[in-house]
């Protein structure tokens, strides 16, 4: 692109990743006339395809992805690309994007949202212990804390109470709060929601009291 062109473009890109918490909507126009200006350049088409997607538009982010992967010849926005398929009442196609891809070329996180991302089509398709048994293995560990720990944890213990395994499913909440160093889900509470013996309510709250005693400190 011109250099001109260049700069008007990522001023947008800039604006479009600015706005995306406050405004998604004014995000979604300044990556949208980003695309105008420059469609056939990846990172673009990827910006608006994000934007969509956090606002949960999902065809559109659907159609974005889908053009980068085609351009870039990457499966970096698979799990997200899968995700879209489901949230469009098609897990059976989230599914068969899980089974296609090479997943030991993607980034370990990326691996990880894909799994999740999967395991959600099979429970859309009742296949509730299908999904438990699919999110087991080396990075389902308590001790664990990797970035995407607290994620995966999460997604377990959704899917064992799902299929009625509620116990485990407190068990796994509780880890995954534990695990969550950013807040970025609401495991305590949903443990605590879960808890039916006075032993389990107590750790649920026990939990829920330390990661309030951590933000009051901070």
């Amino acid at each position: 692109m011109p250099k001109g062109l260049a700069e008007t473009v990522g001023k947008h890109l800039v604006a479009a990743g600015g706005l995306l918490d406050s405004d998604p909507e004014a995000a979604l126009e300044h990556a949208k006339y980003a695309k105008a200006k420059a469609s056939r350049v990846p990172i673009v088409r990827e910006a608006l395809g994000l934007v969509a997607y956090h606002i949960g538009n999902w065809s559109e982010a659907l159609s974005e992805l889908r053009a980068v992967r085609r351009m870039t010849r990457t499966d970096d926005h698979i799990a997200i690309i899968a995700d879209a398929e489901r949230a469009l009442g098609r897990p059976e196609r989230a599914l068969d994007l899980a089974k296609e891809v090479d997943t030991a070329k993607l980034a370990k996180a990326t691996q990880v949202e894909l799994a999740i991302v999967a395991a959600g089509a099979r429970r859309d398709l009742g296949q509730l212990d299908a999904a438990v048994v699919s999110l087991q293995g080396d990075d389902l560990k308590a001790e664990k804390r990797e970035p995407w720990s607290a994620r995966l944890f999460y997604a377990y213990a959704d899917n064992l109470a799902a299929a009625g395994r509620e116990e485990e499913a407190v068990r796994w909440f509780l880890n995954s709060a534990e695990a969550d160093e950013n807040d970025e889900t609401d495991a305590a509470e949903r443990a605590a929601d879960l808890a039916n013996g006075p032993k389990d309510k107590a750790a649920a709250e026990k939990v829920t009291e330390e990661k309030d005693t951590e933000d009051t400190d901070e």
